[in-house]
């Protein structure tokens, strides 16, 4: 097992979960053209798998992250979190990490 060491500093965009709901009882999502305000930013990593998606690592205060949510980092790089895990460990906290798998948006074209 490998130790991933900070590489860039991440910034989350959450959106509000759970989403509200019509008279219905229907969840609408919140409008795609209007960037919810930043949560936090943080120390982390973003490392490119070879099946093109991004394996990124967020400090433990970003959670709760959900699909949809929002990462960008400092040189503008911007990322769709397509699922996210709290990894704790136990009586060691100086460990803990969000582990997050996300697209990158734009995509790359080879």
């Amino acid at each position: 097992m490998a130790v991933v060491l900070p590489n860039r500093i991440l910034t989350l965009y959450a959106l509000p979960h759970p989403w509200t709901r019509d008279a219905n009882g229907v969840p609408v999502p919140p409008d795609p053209n209007r960037r919810p305000e930043p949560r936090g930013a943080w120390p982390g990593s973003a490392l490119e798998q070879q099946d093109g998606t991004w394996s990124l690592r967020l400090d433990p205060a970003a959670w709760p992250v959900e699909p949809g949510d929002t990462i960008t980092d400092e040189t503008g790089m911007t990322w769709t979190v397509t699922s996210a895990r709290d990894h704790r460990v136990p009586a060691c906290p100086a460990v803990d990490y969000v582990q997050v798998t996300a697209t990158r948006n734009p995509p790359e074209v080879p």
